[in-house]
C-alpha cells in the first residue's frame, strides 16, 4: 500500500511532515534517482535520498516511537544549527542511529520550560497541528496594570496580524506591585502567540515558561537543560491523543522511576559539564 512521500520521511525521523513538504518542494528529495514532487507516493521499497544521502526506511513493526521531555533554558535556539553560534535545544540530546529527534513545536529564545522531542515525525506533526486542539499551558509574568475587562478580552478573542486569537483559560497566580503571574492555556502554537496576545493589551511579558503539553506536566525535578525519556505509558498517551496506534516497545524500563533525587543530580552534573564545554569552545572561537 502506497503512502505520501512526506509521511514516509516524517515517520523515518527526518523531520515533521510539514518540514518534509518544504524539503520536497525545494527539489532536495529523489526517488529511485528521479527528483520527487509534492503529491508523490511510495511503496516503501524505493531508494529515497535527501540531499544525496540515502534514507533508511524501516518496516513499521521494526520502528520504535521515542519521546523526550526537555526543560529548555532561556537563551537556547529551537533550531539545529545557529549561524551566530548560539546554543540550541538539540546540542545535548542523545544521538540516534538512522534517524533524528524532531521538536514538537518551538519556544522562542527568551522562553523556557517544557519542550518535547520524538523520533516519529508523524506524531510531532499531529501534536503541533491546530486541528487536534492539544492544550499548551504557560506560566507568564506580566508587567503592567491588568483588570478583569482586559482578561475578558483575552478570553473572548483579539485580532492579531495573522488572525484572531484567544486564551482558553486564564488563572491568576499572584504577584506584587505591577508584576503579576498568570497561567494561560491555548490549543495552537503560532509564533510568539502568548506574548503577542498580552502585548495587544499594552502589557509586557517579562517571563514565560511552558509548564504543560496536553495533560503531561513538566517534571519538577528535571533541571534546566536536562532531558528525560518518557516511558511507554506516556508515549501512548500522546499517541492516543492524536489518533495514532499504540506503541508496543520502549527503551525505558517499566519499573524505572520518573526522576528520583539521584537521577536529578546526575542530570545536573551532565548539564554543568556540557555548559563548561560550551563555554570553553566559545572562548576558543573568540581567540
Amino acid at each position: 500500500m502506497s503512502e505520501k512521500l512526506q509521511k514516509v520521511l516524517a515517520r523515518a525521523g527526518k523531520g515533521s511532515r510539514r518540514e518534509m513538504e518544504t524539503v520536497i518542494s525545494q527539489g532536495r528529495v529523489s526517488v529511485d534517482g528521479k527528483t520527487a514532487y509534492l503529491g508523490d507516493r511510495v511503496e516503501g521499497n524505493e531508494q529515497i535520498r535527501i540531499d544525496g544521502h540515502t534514507v533508511v526506511l524501516k518496516a513499521k513493526e521494526d520502528e520504535m516511537c521515542r519521546v523526550l521531555m526537555y526543560n529548555k533554558p532561556e537563551g537556547e535556539m529551537c533550531t539545529r544549527k545557529d549561524p551566530e553560534g548560539r546554543p540550541t535545544v538539540f546540542d545535548r540530546l542523545p544521538p540516534l542511529q538512522g534517524g533524528r529527534w524532531v521538536a514538537v513545536g518551538r519556544l522562542d529564545i527568551n522562553t523556557s520550560g517544557m519542550l518535547l522531542f520524538t523520533t516519529d515525525g508523524e506524531l510531532a506533526n499531529r501534536l503541533m497541528h491546530p486541528s487536534h486542539k492539544v492544550e499548551r499551558e504557560y506560566a507568564v509574568r506580566v508587567f503592567g496594570e491588568v483588570d478583569e475587562a482586559m482578561l475578558q478580552r483575552l478570553r473572548g478573542g483579539v485580532k492579531l496580524e495573522d488572525g484572531p486569537a484567544r486564551f482558553q483559560k486564564i488563572t491568576y497566580h499572584g504577584g506584587e506591585g505591577r508584576n503579576h503571574w498568570f497561567h494561560v492555556v491555548l490549543s495552537e502554537g503560532r509564533n510568539r502567540e502568548v506574548r503577542r496576545l498580552w502585548e495587544s493589551q499594552d502589557v509586557q511579558v517579562s517571563r514565560l515558561i511552558r509548564v504543560r503539553y496536553g495533560n503531561m506536566e513538566m517534571q519538577r525535578q528535571l533541571p534546566l537543560g536536562g532531558w528525560t525519556e518518557l516511558g511507554l505509558k506516556e508515549v501512548n498517551y500522546f499517541r492516543k491523543l492524536v489518533n495514532l496506534p499504540p506503541e508496543t516497545k520502549s527503551k525505558v524500563r517499566v519499573d524505572e522511576k520518573a526522576i528520583d533525587n539521584a537521577k536529578s543530580r546526575r542530570i545536573r552534573r551532565s548539564v554543568k559539564k556540557h555548559q563548561h564545554r560550551t563555554q570553553q569552545a566559545n572562548r576558543r572561537r573568540r581567540t
